[in-house]
């Protein structure tokens, strides 16, 4: 187990503080995770990734140790990332999960300084109907549980009896506390942004991975990122799924990075 992380605070753009662990000792790579995720989601990941990177792992607005701002813009999202990585020694790799990987590819074409992008299962992006929109009258009507839910089965596709199941989990009310930040990620998700014209700007090395077992249309939508730079490879990963299995991943960043360092 690498030593405990150091941890630390940066003011964005707009004054919202942006918190932050560090830990270990090698060229510097940021964590952007994705719904219902905030730092302390993926520590095994980041301890796991601490053996080869210095990794920046950092709640996103909203969430866990971070403020907030009364008005959501992906810009905003982009301007933390932005304060992030200037913590860091060098531009560091970027690794984005789920609608994380979205938002990291956007920050890169929009200038923020990375020397490569991993992005695990980007989701595909849904103009046709009004999720955010729906999400957000749930939320301002106080009823978190139910936009929990609503993403759950409505957007991811999760049957209603599981839902059902889960609703006194232990992880329920993490979930709802967090429930107002699935209005951002369905306004990256919404049409906000445009991956495939975010990867065609894009020059750094970029690696693209979809798990073996996961739904087709995570495969379509990474296949479509993919073939937007023909500098970007995607890689398939033999047996996983939308969960991220640390001691794989971190591997496959070892192998795909640090050479390049």
């Amino acid at each position: 187990m690498s030593p405990d992380p150091h941890t630390g605070k940066v003011v964005s753009a707009d004054g919202t503080v942006i918190a932050f662990d560090r830990r270990g000792d090698g060229p510097p790579l940021v964590l952007v995770l994705g719904a219902f995720n905030d730092r302390s989601t993926h520590q095994a990941f980041a301890e796991e990734l601490a053996a080869y990177f210095t990794v920046f792992n950092y709640d996103r607005r909203g969430r866990g140790g971070s403020g907030d701002a009364p008005e959501y813009s992906v810009e905003a999202e982009i301007a933390d990332l932005a304060a992030i990585v200037r913590q860091t020694s060098s531009a560091p790799v970027v690794f984005g999960y789920s609608s994380g990987a979205v938002l990291a590819l956007a920050a890169a074409a929009a200038g923020v300084p990375v020397r490569g992008l991993a992005l695990y299962e980007p989701p595909p992006v849904r103009t046709d109907q009004p999720f955010a929109e729906q999400l957000d009258r749930l939320i301002t009507a106080g009823e978190r549980g139910a936009a929990v839910e609503y993403f759950q089965t409505d957007i991811i596709g999760i049957p209603e009896s599981i839902v059902s199941q889960m609703r006194n989990a232990p992880f329920r009310p993490a979930l709802e506390a967090m429930a107002h930040t699935l209005v951002y990620e369905m306004t990256i998700l919404g049409g906000v942004v445009h991956p495939a014209d975010s990867a065609a700007a894009v020059s750094v090395p970029t690696v693209v991975m979809v798990g073996e077992q996961s739904p087709p249309m995570l495969h379509d939508s990474a296949a479509a990122i993919a073939s937007a730079n023909s500098t970007f490879r995607l890689h398939v990963l033999a047996g996983q799924n939308h969960d991220i299995a640390p001691s794989v991943v971190s591997l496959m960043l070892k192998d795909q990075f640090l050479q390049r360092h």
